[in-house]
């Protein structure tokens, strides 16, 4: 069973491969809608469904929930949240970062794709 939350607490939520730190701002069932207020892991890139894989018809770029954006989660996903809530923009450059710096590691054909679509996401994130 999930622990229930109240709204305008503070939780950490799972959304696609993205995981955010938010506020509840509305409760349904069997899920949460979760005001995003900072980013703890920026989502993977290409076809969820065939993962690693560049062989697909669409190698999806998926962007970080932006700060204040509403998303509805599933209750399952969703775990409370007690630290200190860090600024969003530096919290969306140490995902992307992290993300990179697995990626390039790793070396894979779907890792450097991924590391194409991190690096034009960077530039449109923090260039504007």
């Amino acid at each position: 069973m999930s622990e229930r939350f109240d709204i305008g607490e503070r939780v950490t939520g799972i959304y696609k491969t993205g995981k955010y730190i938010g506020e509840i701002t509305e409760s349904k069932p069997g899920r949460y809608v979760v005001q995003v207020l900072a980013v703890l892991k920026h989502p993977k890139q290409g076809d969820l469904h065939q993962a690693k894989s560049v062989n697909v018809p669409l190698f999806h770029e998926r962007r970080a929930l932006a700060f204040h954006e509403k998303t509805n989660i599933p209750d399952a996903y969703v775990k409370k949240y007690d630290g200190e809530v860090p600024d969003y923009k530096e919290s969306l450059k140490q995902s992307v970062e992290e993300e990179m710096s697995a990626l390039e590691k790793e070396g894979s054909d779907w890792a450097k794709r991924s590391l194409e679509i991190l690096h034009s996401l960077k530039a449109e994130y923090f260039n504007k």
